[in-house]
């Protein structure tokens, strides 16, 4: 086949390069557009030929792949056009372990929250983020290392990484802990790695004096910003620290004031409807919860604060769970009790005595009533011939154990409750009426999908860095990549919210619900040829492809140009109201 090229022909064709992209260089012009590589290199000062900025800039995009391990970060970059990506001419061994380690020693020691908190500053500024918002919270990362140099009196640089509570159920392990928070539920504006024993009530303690601090390198003073966080916020420090910042948590059941104010609630029964809050619709099998709410006021450390009695359909499984194995126990505990109760007498006083008693078994959920009926009986011994057998009463008592329906369904009711605590005002400026107190609660979820990102296998997976400080520097480059993959979607949803057009979805339908994985799945095999200088898409895109390009804010530029940037797609005010 080649004789029939000429020798011209034949010295392009050697001297092409192929590729096969896959959504690699959508993220890259994320990165490009927010100043990644030299931000990182203002910061972390090194003398390497190649730079940190460039090392972590290939390791956000290798993480973004989800199937590459970190330490094999050469080998990924062999098989991807470098320059396209990163925007230097750098040869794969440019990225090797030794590089990678040295890139990250810098990294740790220009300050890794520094480098997020610079960043969060550029996307906010980029892609009009919105911080009237801002949610808290942390997650622990399971090692398999032992660390023990992290026991020792002095322990080395970086994060401790040793024993704590494990929020994924492997207290075995060791681990360490990462922070985020987050604004437009979901996209970090600031990360730290903390010790592994950290607890989460002395972690919001610390994070609050740094949230004014952090707001105010966004432009913001004290109060513009509603700071959101769990249950662990909740204590008499953290309500101190709090100050003139306005905050939304939830009141932990363990508080009496928790339990009053649900009862109160559920046995006045004034509450408002607020219906579905989903803001997508869900499944036949999956039906959107429905709430209702109440306000209330609870007393806390001798300070007054608003308190939202929240009832949802279908809220907290265990508790509901629970209710169920306790309405079991309390039968079979009734059943036991009455079985060995006695239930023949020869008096009927007694047996009416003995009635009233067994009706005290009775318990919370359960009544017990007792019917007396009287049994004629023979007695003992041979009747006299001709003559009829004498009879004596017995007094029989019979048990019936009755679920109290009424009882049930209170406890049904309060189990489907919980109580959210603020600051905020119900009227006035600033003012959070009940529903824009669940609400913006709700919008908790999207740190803790965040945490899903951060600890999926795929992505991350297993860690085997023998430095504290690594893993710090290495948390700071799996929270930059999540940045990314999270500004890349909300551009994907704005676009949609914009435009009223939807995106080709899951089985060729169109969706309204567009995710950042939805997109990676459609930008596979994307071959690109590059001859000198000149990059070719020789067959096109794929008809699906385009779509999601304009949604990202590129085009298919994005696979042929160098130092390609995207254009951010800003979220119209009709859009925002909406």
């Amino acid at each position: 086949m080649t004789e029939d090229l000429s020798a011209r022909e034949l010295e392009i064709l050697d001297s092409a390069e192929f590729y096969s992209h896959t959504h690699l260089p959508v993220p890259a012009a994320y990165c490009r557009k927010l100043g990644l590589a030299e931000l990182v290199n203002d910061m972390a000062q090194s003398r390497m030929r190649t730079s940190p900025g460039a090392i972590v800039t290939a390791m956000v995009l290798d993480t973004l792949t989800g199937r590459n391990p970190l330490y094999r970060l050469e080998e990924f970059m062999a098989g991807e056009d470098i320059e396209l990506l990163v925007g230097q001419n750098l040869s794969p061994h440019s990225f090797s372990d030794t590089n990678v380690a040295r890139a990250m020693d810098a990294v740790f020691d220009a300050g890794a929250s520094r480098i997020l908190t610079e960043l969060g500053i550029q996307a906010v500024r980029c892609f009009a983020i919105d911080l009237s918002v801002v949610s808290y919270d942390t997650t622990s990362t399971n090692v398999w290392g032992d660390y023990r140099e992290c026991e020792e009196a002095t322990p080395p640089p970086g994060p401790v990484v040793t024993h704590g509570h494990s929020k994924d159920g492997q207290p075995g392990l060791k681990q360490f802990m990462t922070e985020l928070l987050c604004v437009e539920r979901g996209v970090p504006i600031f990360g730290r790695t903390l010790d592994g024993n950290s607890s989460d009530k002395n972690s919001n303690n610390k994070i609050l004096p740094d949230i004014s601090a952090i707001m105010a390198r966004h432009g913001l003073g004290s109060g513009a910003s509603v700071y959101v966080a769990d249950s662990a916020m909740v204590t008499e420090n953290n309500l101190r620290q709090i100050l003139g910042n306005l905050f939304v948590t939830r009141l932990p059941a363990t508080y009496s004031e928790c339990s009053r104010v649900i009862a109160e609630a559920v046995d006045g029964g004034t509450w408002t409807p607020l219906g579905c809050l989903a803001e997508n619709t869900s499944g036949k099998n999956r039906p959107c919860a429905v709430y209702k709410i109440m306000k209330k006021s609870v007393v806390l450390y001798g300070k007054k604060y608003r308190a939202v009695v929240v009832h949802s359909n279908s809220h907290d499984k265990r508790r509901q769970k629970k209710l169920e194995k306790n309405i079991r126990k309390s039968h079979s505990d009734i059943l036991k009790e009455t079985s060995a109760h006695p239930c023949r007498f020869f008096c009927r006083a007694d047996a009416d005595a003995a009635a009233a008693r067994a009706e005290k078994l009775s318990g919370k959920l359960h009544k017990v009533t007792v019917t007396v009926s009287a049994e004629e009986l023979p007695t003992r011994g041979r009747p006299p011939k001709d003559t009829p057998r004498k009879t004596r009463q017995e007094y029989v008592l019979a048990f019936n154990i009755e679920l109290d329906g009424k009882a049930v369904a209170r406890e049904r009711e309060l189990a489907g409750c919980f109580v959210l605590l603020t600051n905020a005002p119900e009227s006035g400026e600033n003012s959070m009426d009940g529903k824009k107190v669940l609400l913006t609660y709700k919008g908790q979820y999207g740190v803790e999908s965040d945490f899903g990102f951060l600890k999926d296998p795929l992505v991350v997976n297993d860690l085997f860095l023998k430095k504290p400080s690594r893993i710090e520097a290495l948390g700071m480059i799996l929270i930059i990549s999540l940045v990314i993959w999270r500004l890349m979607e909300r551009s994907l949803r704005t676009y949609v919210e914009n435009t009223g057009n939807k995106l080709p979805g899951w089985d060729k339908k169109m969706t309204d619900r567009p995710t950042a994985f939805m997109m990676s799945t459609k930008f596979i095999n994307i071959n690109v040829i590059k001859i000198g200088n000149r990059r070719l898409i020789p067959k096109g895109l794929r008809r699906e492809i385009p779509p999601y390009l304009k949604a990202l804010g590129v085009d298919e530029k994005v696979f042929t140009e160098l130092n390609s940037m995207c254009e951010p797609i800003i979220r119209q005010k009709t859009a925002q109201k909406k």
